[in-house]
């Protein structure tokens, strides 16, 4: 008679290392440019209330929610903990900007996703595709569909207004955007030889392309975000960062969003999102 299966040990998960990650995966979305309306080291984009050392402010204020995050993750804590460091960190967030929302997407989705990626590790000992941590959110999801919303932000009234899914939804369903669109394309773009600026800026326009972006409804209605996909569209279908003038093309575009005050905030948190998926594995 076969000897039965011993379940894995619960193995250690470097949390601060997995925190350490997601800062820098939002670090280097911000660096990373030219992003059409969104803020870079070198100008702010459609934004006149923000620029680059309001996000690295509120990065500093963020460092150790991600940490807390992957601790909750593996410690198998409930989503009603997490939550609690998220409120945490949105308003330490707002302390550090004066008020201004940088992070807040980014403090919902990535921090589910660091808590999954440790729970995870610390359930197999192994590291973790960036499809299984995205999958690995479900987890939360019942809690997740249960919890209030501010029915008052710009997000919510948008997908009120305007029937589209947001950020909870994607959890709820194990981030398919992620996993069937802004992963697979920042993989592929990266094992094709792209450095790691233009990769990251071809896969924020592949989101821009396809995402029901929020920030970009709240600012131009369903007439801006159909103009700023269709301008993503042909950025692809040119080449997007593969073509050797994608920059100057980029930039151009770039005019457009400021001209009509349009930021894809919501795409460029996924973006981060996926950095910090691939990188994860690495760890």
């Amino acid at each position: 008679m076969p000897a039965l299966a011993h379940p894995h040990p619960r193995a250690h998960v470097d949390s601060a290392r997995l925190g350490r990650l997601a800062i820098a995966s939002l670090h280097a979305e911000l660096a990373c440019a030219p992003k059409p309306g969104l803020v870079t080291p070198f100008d702010s984009g459609s934004h006149a209330d923000m620029d680059a050392g309001t996000f690295l402010r509120s990065l500093f204020a963020l460092r150790h929610y991600f940490r807390d995050a992957a601790r909750a993750g593996a410690s198998a804590a409930p989503f009603a903990q997490l939550r609690r460091h998220g409120i945490a960190a949105e308003a330490a967030m707002l302390r550090a900007t004066g008020g201004i929302n940088t992070h807040r997407g980014a403090i919902f989705s990535l921090g589910l996703l660091v808590a999954a990626a440790a729970a995870l590790r610390r359930d197999t000992g192994r590291t973790p595709a960036a499809e299984q941590v995205c999958l690995a959110v479900q987890r939360w999801a019942p809690a997740v569909a249960g919890a209030p919303l501010d029915a008052n932000s710009p997000g919510q009234r948008m997908r009120a207004a305007h029937g589209v899914a947001g950020v909870r939804e994607q959890a709820i369903a194990g981030y398919p955007i992620l996993r069937e669109l802004g992963v697979p394309t920042l993989r592929h773009a990266l094992a094709a030889g792209l450095p790691r600026e233009a990769a990251l800026c071809h896969t924020l326009m592949r989101l821009v392309a396809h995402v029901d972006d929020l920030n970009l409804l709240h600012r131009g209605g369903a007439a801006g975000l159909a103009w700023a996909r269709l301008q993503a569209r042909d950025f692809i279908a040119a080449g997007g960062a593969f073509a050797p003038q994608w920059r100057v093309h980029l930039a151009a575009i770039g005019d457009g969003f400021v001209a009509r005050r349009l930021s894809p905030g919501g795409s460029a948190d996924l973006l981060a999102c996926s950095w910090f998926l691939l990188q994860q594995e690495a760890a």
